[in-house]
């Protein structure tokens, strides 16, 4: 089960402002790191990085983690994507302390911050967080939100801080602006200066664009990406959008039903998937049934060789549609066109073209599938076409 930070946020946030010893597990560590547990950038030694080791979690009968493990190495910034109830905001909270750990560690450059039993209030992680709400103080202007947690700095320093996240992030200009005033893609902006302004080694972000409309979440996204990676921080960042994971994450890590499904890179995830779960939460796919013989599977629109699968296997076929390469048939008799493939609507998307095919197999059962085309290729509704496969794009899994 999927919870949410922000309802924890206002409540921690005061508590860190008055020094009050927050955490929320049965006893703390003695030692209290400094407010700026990241090493400053001019620093030769490597920021801290951010583990979770088999680490589970159950909300009374319901188990939302199960023996997950996953590190953020420094500078690196990793997404959490799976579908609702996943696990990955539990995870998160986990990290950040805003959760009693139950089973395993976590771990800040190999210093050990919670276990069962024992851990570091939120306030003294050395953690930035970002939510979804953004939480920004009504009632503080764009600065003081900004100077918010640097307390315990001379007052001096903290301005200086808090000037120099804002105009990382491109808000120095509104330092005397309320939050009531701001766009949502600026209220997003000073919410990650305000996270960024401690200089901490882990930065946590909780959906931080899915308030924001589609153009502006691109471009905010965007923005959001060069800063992290000029910050130098572990950035843990958890979205329910592959798209946006995709864009923004060096690795991603793809949970179910609290299960660690795949972690890599956004190649690997999208070109090899490690199930059928993974290949079609990346993209829309087209699914066929087949049966592995001699070593291949046939489809009504080609062959895929399978050596990782034994004969007569049933097996899933999932194929995205841009895998389907299509050539005009031409008028008249289209007897003996390889793959052949009826049009049945095309709809130009902008920057490629959805074709809609039906196509019949072997025993003569249709199918339908989409195909993507780049392009204004829109042939007509009932025309055909001849179907070519890309076989990177095409996926055979046993049948589950």
């Amino acid at each position: 089960m999927d919870a949410t930070i922000s309802d924890h946020v206002r409540a921690d946030l005061r508590q860190r402002d008055e020094g009050m010893a927050g955490g929320c597990a049965d006893r703390t560590f003695g030692t209290s790191p400094p407010l700026d547990m990241a090493i400053p950038r001019q620093s030769a030694r490597p920021l801290p990085s951010l583990s979770l080791d088999h680490v589970s979690h159950h909300y009374g009968a319901k188990r939302a983690l199960n023996d997950v493990c996953l590190s953020v190495a420094p500078g690196e910034i990793v997404c959490l994507v799976g579908p609702s109830g996943c696990g990955k905001s539990t995870l998160l909270r986990l990290a950040a302390g805003l959760e009693t750990l139950q089973q395993g560690t976590v771990s800040i450059a190999g210093q050990t911050i919670a276990q069962p039993g024992a851990s570091l209030p939120p306030e003294r992680r050395g953690i930035g967080l970002v939510f979804q709400d953004y939480a920004l103080f009504p009632h503080l202007n764009v600065l003081d939100n900004v100077r918010f947690g640097l307390n315990r700095l001379p007052a001096a320093e903290r301005d200086t801080r808090a000037l120099a996240a804002l105009e990382q992030v491109g808000m120095e200009g509104f330092v005397r602006a309320f939050p009531h005033a701001l766009s949502g893609g600026q209220q997003q902006r000073v919410a990650l200066a305000r996270a960024m302004a401690p200089r901490p080694a882990v930065l946590l972000l909780d959906e931080p664009f899915s308030g924001l409309d589609t153009r502006l979440r691109e471009t905010v996204r965007d923005e959001t990406l060069h800063v992290l990676k000029r910050s130098g921080a572990a950035t843990m960042i958890v979205t329910h959008d592959p798209e946006e994971a995709m864009f923004l994450a060096d690795r991603i890590a793809l949970l179910r039903d609290g299960k660690m499904v795949q972690v890599g890179s956004p190649t690997t995830l999208y070109t090899k998937p490690a199930d059928a779960f993974a290949a079609s939460f990346f993209g829309e796919v087209n699914q066929l049934s087949g049966r592995v013989h001699h070593s291949r599977v046939d489809t009504p629109v080609g062959c895929l060789t399978v050596t990782h699968l034994d004969e007569g296997m049933p097996v899933d076929v999932l194929i995205r549609p841009e895998a389907l390469r299509l050539t005009l048939a031409g008028a008249g008799d289209v007897t003996g066109v390889p793959n052949l493939a009826r049009v049945e609507a095309s709809r130009l998307l902008g920057r490629t073209s959805l074709i809609h095919l039906c196509v019949t197999d072997r025993d003569g059962v249709p199918h339908h599938l989409h195909a993507r085309a780049p392009g204004h290729f829109l042939p007509e509704d009932g025309s055909h076409v001849s179907v070519t496969l890309e076989p990177r794009q095409a996926f055979v899994f046993a049948k589950g």
